[in-house]
């Protein structure tokens, strides 16, 4: 009997099938309509750097926009969910079908599953493409972008950075240049204890590869109680356990890992000490809030668009554009706050979630019934 109730619950009928395909139907417009202008507009706004960078079509076509639609698409999709909701149901509300569905004894609760069905398929896709298919392909992209569009987002390097290479052990640079892999103005303390033991300063240092250093033109204080030794010379080989790329970071970095890199980047950054991690950190929350934000958006929409009003379809689509900018709003400020370390990137990511989730409740309490 029990099994039987299972069944009938999530056995798909005809109403259900058909609200699914209006809604995924009606997103992917979304998608195809607003990103069609939006590399329209992009083309437009790029095109003279294209031609004064020589930048080949194919590039322009396989390397850019092959990896900017399917990027854009995903980041906004929480949005293209809720445009696409407001529209199709502001639709059917206007046709008088949710009156229909209503006065068929199909409570608004009972009309919500098929959407919530969709809006879970669509969490679900974004969700892998975000976290795992997106990231390696923004690699291309930006590479394309530093080329031939913006070279500033080109990593060349950074000045006083302070790290943890090893349990007690704090490396210094006064800068680096990433395009020598050069370091100056270097310098290695080592700690037991909180006492330091030794001291090392060097007027530059250089990467060669697999964690092989060479520092130059360098000195050694040893410290033993009140004793000290002091050892000198030109040049000397070293190993550590860091790259460039682990303290040189670009704005895009973090675009560029999947899921289970940025977790294992944050950790690692987080037992060297390194303090500039806080975007790494919103992107990683921000891409699990998303999941979330496709049902609260859905549930807004859906309440916000299945009463007929006097304005018509036009009115629902007007606010829905008002919350949607409202909703872009908060995600900018509280992300500000967290890169400034005034929020916790973790609050920073549900925060928009946590405030459009009391605007729900309120529409789903006075959506009609």
């Amino acid at each position: 009997m029990e099994r039987n109730k299972m069944n009938n619950y999530f056995r798909l009928k005809l109403i259900d099938r058909y609200i699914i395909v209006k809604f995924l139907g009606t997103f992917i417009f979304m998608i195809a309509l607003i990103l069609s202008i939006a590399v329209v507009f992009d083309i437009n706004e790029k095109i003279d750097k294209f031609m004064t960078n020589n930048a080949p079509l194919k590039e322009i076509v396989f390397d850019y926009y092959l990896n900017f639609i399917p990027y854009y698409a995903n980041l906004f999709s929480p949005l293209f969910v809720f445009l696409a909701v407001i529209f199709f149901t502001s639709k059917m509300a206007n046709n008088s079908e949710i009156i229909a569905i209503l006065t068929n004894g199909i409570s608004f609760k009972r009309m919500m599953r098929p959407y919530m069905i969709a809006a879970l398929i669509i969490a679900i896709v974004s969700f892998v493409f975000g976290g795992y298919i997106i990231p390696p392909a923004n690699k291309t992209r930006i590479a394309f972008e530093a080329k031939y569009i913006d070279p500033k987002k080109r990593k060349v390097g950074d000045r006083d950075i302070q790290f943890m290479v090893a349990p007690g052990t704090i490396a210094y640079f006064g800068n680096f240049d990433l395009s020598t892999n050069k370091g100056y103005n270097f310098s290695l303390d080592r700690f037991d204890s909180l006492q330091l033991t030794s001291r090392l300063t060097a007027q530059s240092i250089q990467y060669d590869s697999a964690y092989h250093w060479t520092i130059h033109d360098y000195q050694i204080r040893t410290f033993d109680g009140l004793r000290e030794q002091i050892t000198s010379g030109t040049s000397i080989d070293t190993t550590m356990q860091i790259v460039p790329n682990d303290f040189i970071i670009a704005k895009t970095d973090q675009q560029m890992m999947t899921l289970t890199e940025l977790r294992q980047y944050i950790n690692s950054q987080k037992k060297r000490g390194m303090g500039n991690i806080q975007p790494f950190q919103i992107e990683y929350h921000s891409r699990i809030a998303s999941i979330l934000s496709a049902f609260i958006l859905t549930i807004i929409g859906a309440s916000l668009s299945a009463r007929k009003v006097k304005g018509g379809m036009g009115l629902n689509i007007g606010i829905g554009l008002v919350l949607s900018m409202a909703y872009i709003l908060f995600m900018t400020i509280s992300s500000s706050f967290a890169v400034s370390g005034a929020m916790s990137p973790f609050i920073a990511a549900w925060i928009p979630n946590l405030l459009f989730t009391a605007i729900a409740f309120f529409l789903y309490r006075r959506a009609p019934n």
